[in-house]
């Protein structure tokens, strides 16, 4: 899933940031309102964790921005107040969902995955094709009944085909989907990551390349 961590205290920002990757999720990190707006105008994100007071545009403005667009991206606000008012005011402006600082790290994890599936379209508790199956919740990946030792990335990649069966999917959506700001559109890591996918994955093949169009799992 794409994240977006919005947070001006720049220590908690990359620790967040840093933390959910080891999760498996692509994560871009801004400071202030400002940044959050203009990476809200280019890039779908499944959840954006909003803090409330941050310089540039407000977070209730963002949230509210959010809320008026009828946009699919679900927030999870933080914020120090931690009143019954204040949770009231949060969510009645468009929050999905509001997390009172200091907060446990894995509670954190777990609401933004349950945000994050109401963000998209139901998928069943696990994704199969043909031998292959995996469970998004658990983690897990496996082949024939043999478990597969996957990467964030690579469990990532095969989840996103998995997910969309028989359907192509590009280089450059799986490049937007699976990894962050700080990858190079340019560079070679989804053909690199899936060649490495391909190699845990086994025999016979199951990923079909699509010339200039990208890759395929299951039939078309």
């Amino acid at each position: 899933m794409r994240v977006l961590v919005v947070e001006d205290f720049e220590i908690l920002a990359r620790s967040l940031g840093t933390g959910l990757r080891r999760e498996g999720m692509a994560v871009d990190v801004v400071l202030d309102g400002t940044a959050a707006l203009d990476r809200l105008a280019v890039t779908r994100y499944e959840v954006v964790i909003l803090d409330r007071d941050l310089p540039g545009v407000h977070g209730d403005e963002i949230c509210r921005r959010l809320a008026h667009g009828r946009c699919e991206t679900r927030v999870l606000m933080l914020t120090a107040a931690d009143t019954i008012e204040d949770r009231v005011d949060g969510l009645s402006i468009g929050a999905d969902d509001y997390l009172p600082k200091p907060f446990a790290f894995a509670e954190l994890v777990a609401r933004v995955r349950a945000l994050a599936r109401r963000a998209t379209p139901p998928l069943p508790p696990t994704l199969a094709c043909g031998d292959i199956t995996l469970d998004p919740a658990r983690r897990t990946a496996f082949r024939a009944g043999r478990r597969l030792e996957l990467s964030a990335k690579e469990f990532a990649l095969l989840e996103c085909l998995l997910a969309a069966p028989g359907l192509v999917i590009s280089a450059e959506e799986l490049l937007e989907r699976v990894w962050d700001e700080a990858a190079d559109p340019f560079s070679s890591a989804v053909k690199h990551t899936m060649h490495r996918l391909r190699a845990k994955l086994g025999d016979p093949p199951v990923i079909e390349t699509v010339r200039e169009g990208g890759y395929r799992i299951g039939p078309s």
